[in-house]
């Protein structure tokens, strides 16, 4: 049992490493890595006040 176990581990210590080399994978973190900091920066003034006056258009209807 313990070769199967320890064989269980160093495949999956393996696995770990070529995720971390597999294209697809380093092209989905960075992704998200740039989504996430687009998604904190703030909303620019001129797109609230857009929305705003969007806002205010859509109540006088």
């Amino acid at each position: 049992m313990n070769e199967t176990s320890s064989g269980r581990r160093a495949r999956g210590a393996s696995a770990g490493r070529a995720e971390k080399t597999d294209p697809h994978t380093q092209i989905a973190s960075k992704l998200k890595a740039l989504y996430q900091a687009v998604e904190s920066e703030p909303v620019p003034q001129h797109f609230i006040d857009l929305l705003q006056r969007l806002d205010e258009a859509e109540k006088r209807r």
